[in-house]
């Protein structure tokens, strides 16, 4: 399978690059970046060779060009870039009516599947209070982090009424009905997310914890593998866990 690395010279980038050149089923076909990274392309229009998809971990602002580009060549491709507007997240969304699309907050299958747990404590642990803490290396650009906000998703899926409260302050009561979310930024931890059901008398606390940030590299080549010939579609880590 020969891949476009989209992204190549970022933190991510280099390490999905060194996973790929050690598979034995895997090659790179081209590196896109705008820095100028040494034998890549400044933007992915200006490779037409070779390709049989995509890897994103670049920037979500490069969203409608990565998209138009893909479509154009009809390129199966795998986002991994978080933070998209609404706006993006509807090109996104467009382009795999025509396109294989994977696209998750989160490229980790352990965090999948923690997100299948949330969803069935949520369903069975009637009436709790569900909070989500996450912690990130000081240099992350969003928060709440788009994982964060797929555990909460995973919740809501179960008790749609719940809504979230991002970063709560002042002095008002929680409400019955909400997920608390907050975002903890310090050093270099590469990704914890708590997600706490509590009741008067008992808690559950589900937590993930990235070690290393291979991980989502991983992740990443498991979701091409997984979308190498399927159809055009808007595929996540649950079609992956389902197959």
């Amino acid at each position: 399978m020969k891949v476009i690395v989209n992204g190549i010279d970022g933190a991510m980038g280099s390490i999905l690059a060194r996973i790929i050149r050690e598979a034995d089923d895997m090659e790179i076909a081209a590196g896109i970046t705008p820095t100028g990274f040494e034998g890549a392309y400044l933007k992915p229009q200006d490779y037409q060779g070779e390709a049989d998809i995509v890897i994103d971990f670049s920037h979500h602002e490069g969203t409608e060009t990565l998209m138009d580009y893909c479509v154009q060549r009809q390129l199966p491709v795998v986002v991994c870039t978080t933070g998209q507007t609404e706006a993006e997240m509807e090109y996104i969304r467009k382009a795999s009516e025509q396109i294989p699309v994977f696209k998750s907050a989160n490229m980790s299958v352990g965090v999948a599947l923690t997100a299948r747990i949330v969803k069935e404590v949520a369903a069975k642990f009637g009436g709790c209070d569900i909070e989500i803490v996450e912690t990130h290396h000081t240099r992350k650009l969003d928060a709440p982090s788009g994982t964060a906000i797929m555990l909460a998703d995973a919740a809501r899926e179960s008790r749609p009424e719940l809504h979230y409260n991002l970063g709560r302050s002042g002095n008002a009561k929680r409400e019955p009905e909400e997920i608390g979310i907050n975002a903890v930024r310090r050093g270099n931890v590469v990704g914890t997310h708590e997600v706490m059901f509590g009741t008067a008398n008992q808690t559950i606390t589900i937590t993930h914890e990235a070690h290393d940030r291979a991980l989502f590299a991983d992740g990443a080549v498991a979701a091409a593998r997984f979308l190498f010939g399927k159809p055009a579609g808007f595929y996540n880590m649950e079609d992956l866990l389902s197959e």
